[in-house]
């Protein structure tokens, strides 16, 4: 790497690690590194009365370090939290040679540096349980200094906080700021319950294809890409729905899978274009089935989340303990706007939309509108869970038909928090039907509604095989997890978000610079001095810009010769 792209830290820890070699430490060994403990379970298994201290080997970061000559302390944090470590010259350099603490630790180690302790634990007279070290080892050289977190009476200083840099610095995020770990340590318990509640009811988790001829099972954009072998375009998978139902279709009882989908829409506090979801589908059940399953679930998780049914979420008290409210969507229209849409056609709800002031276009059809007037006056009022049910058919084109109210279909979304959680049905398994409904799309589509289901002539195809009465569900995992966890952007709840690509400083090249008569190797201090562009010399004081390069030279000891500024005037007489 080219020194001068380099802070003043990283030239010092790169000094450092090269002393480190020279003394004969590797400062990135490849054996294994044995542990026995790690600092939560020392310090919760700690006994003042014990015969014999026990023998520890521990390994983590680096965090703080306290020298006070012979003696040191250091914080240690390991993968479950952190802990004090006690080192002195004597215990750690046995030998007449000292340069183990004397050199190596307190001048050539940096916070953030990977070691390995082995001690014994024991209390301080402060009262805080701690290792007493007898050996220490570097396990690995950590060359860019951490953003170091600060805590004083409970207070955090110096905090790594600026979401930009957090989510696209997880791995950072993970080390300095206390908590997020912890977050996503919730996440895998909320996914690993679902997993158990759906395998100890007898339902078989499976994985389908992520590329697929066809984007189908829900309403959104694709994102599309090219399968050079087949000389085909490809979708990334919008839902899983079609193939988990085709597998129904072959006689598996109850079929689910957790896993990624892609929309190419919008990102916002609630949506990722990547977000996991979890699939299922089940045979010989319904919707109504599917709601108390759904209760119950999700009843289960929040208790091995939080160990109680309930969660605070914005101020809210949010109860997960079945039973859930049970409204219609018509109804949860009228209640919060007034206006009854039962049995409008599309020209009807259009003046609707025009008295509630709303913005619609053309190419939304009776179902499209619907959902805009449901989304924009109602979703965001439901902080209790509720399940809005019985969809009209123009909203649902994968749900059978309601049994007993016309025009309308046995459907049904979890709201929480003013959020859809899921969505499920009373599968269709009429394939005449289907492929009405699929037909209904496509003229959607013509209208130019670039949402509408494709045709799945392969899935029509499964369908007319005959598929069994089902009932199937779509939770986002995604908003799962943050709705058990209290937080209220879906970035906070996933490892590495979808960002935009840095910001990169535009550059002249070389070329630019040197046909000024610069000399090549001047360019890059040039540019470090923050000279970028040719363009940015143009009106520059020859004796500044010579003592900003010439700085940038002595700074990083590069040893060239400093140009006059007589020649420096003459590179800027030739800047156009």
């Amino acid at each position: 790497m080219n020194v001068l792209e380099l802070s003043e830290q990283e030239i010092i820890r790169r000094n450092s690690l090269n002393e480190l070699r020279a003394m004969g430490i590797n400062p990135y060994p490849a054996a294994e590194y044995v542990t026995n403990a790690f600092s939560t379970d020392i310090k919760a298994e700690f006994k003042d009365d014990e015969a014999e201290p026990r023998k520890v080997s521990v390994a983590g970061r680096m965090m703080s370090r306290r020298v006070m000559g012979k003696a040191s302390f250091i914080e240690l944090q390991d993968s479950k939290g952190r802990i004090q470590v006690y080192i002195t010259r004597d215990d750690i350099c046995p030998d007449e040679n000292k340069d183990l603490y004397n050199v190596a630790f307190k001048r050539l180690l940096d916070l953030g540096d990977f070691i390995g302790i082995e001690g014994f634990v024991f209390r301080t007279q402060m009262g805080e349980i701690s290792i007493h070290a007898q050996k220490l080892t570097v396990l690995a050289k950590s060359l860019r200094p951490l953003p170091i977190v600060k805590y004083k009476d409970g207070v955090a200083y110096d905090k790594f906080e600026d979401p930009e840099l957090r989510y696209r610095q997880r791995y950072v995020d993970l080390i300095v700021n206390d908590g997020v770990k912890d977050i996503f340590l919730q996440r895998a318990t909320v996914i690993r319950t679902i997993r158990r509640v759906l395998d100890e009811a007898g339902y078989t988790e499976v994985e389908t294809p992520t590329l697929q001829n066809i984007a189908g099972g829900a309403s959104a954009k694709p994102f599309i890409t090219h399968f050079n072998a087949l000389d085909t375009d490809m979708y990334l998978r919008i839902a899983t729905e079609l193939y988990l139902k085709r597998l129904i279709v072959g006689g598996f009882e109850g079929v689910y899978e957790i896993g990624k989908n892609f929309r190419n829409e919008g990102m916002d506090r609630n949506h990722n274009p990547e977000f996991t979801c979890m699939e299922l589908y089940v045979q010989y059940k319904d919707y109504n089935w599917m709601m108390a399953f759904t209760e119950k679930l999700l009843e289960t998780v929040c208790i091995a989340v939080n160990g109680k049914p309930e969660r605070e979420i914005d101020g809210n008290i949010i109860s997960f303990k079945a039973p859930y409210r049970r409204l219609p969507i018509l109804e949860a229209i009228k209640e919060k706007t007034g206006y009854d849409l039962t049995g409008m056609d599309e020209a009807q709800i259009r003046e609707v939309c025009q008295k509630l002031n709303m913005e619609i276009d053309d190419t939304m059809g009776k179902g499209k509108l619907i959902d805009e007037i449901f989304g924009e006056f109602c979703e965001g009022t439901f902080i209790q869970p509720t399940f809005i049910t019985d969809y009209p058919v123009e909203m649902s084109p994968l749900t059978k038909m309601h049994r007993s109210k016309p025009g309308l279909t046995e459907r049904f979304e979890l709201m929480v928090n003013g959020k859809e959680l899921a969505n499920a049905y009373s599968e269709l398994n009429d394939p005449i039907d289907q492929e009405e409904r699929f037909k209904e799309q496509m003229r959607l589509a013509d209208k130019g509604d670039d949402e509408a289901m494709i045709i799945d002539q392969d899935f029509l195809r499964a369908l007319q095989y005959g598929m069994p009465p089902t009932s199937g569900i779509g939770i986002g995992i995604d908003r799962l997890v943050m709705l058990m966890t209290g937080k209220t952007f879906i970035q906070e709840v996933l490892f590495f978000p979808q960002m935009r690509p840095e910001k990169v400083v535009p550059k002249d090249k070389t070329e630019k610079f040197t046909a000024l008569g610069i000399p090549e190797e001047w360019v890059p201090l040039i540019q470090k001095a923050g000279y970028n562009l040719v363009s940015d010399m143009k009106e520059v004081n020859p004796q500044k810009l010579q003592m900003d390069i010439c700085g940038v030279n002595k700074k990083y000891k590069l040893g060239l010769a400093n140009p006059s500024v007589d020649e420096i005037a003459a590179w800027i007489s030739k800047i156009m």
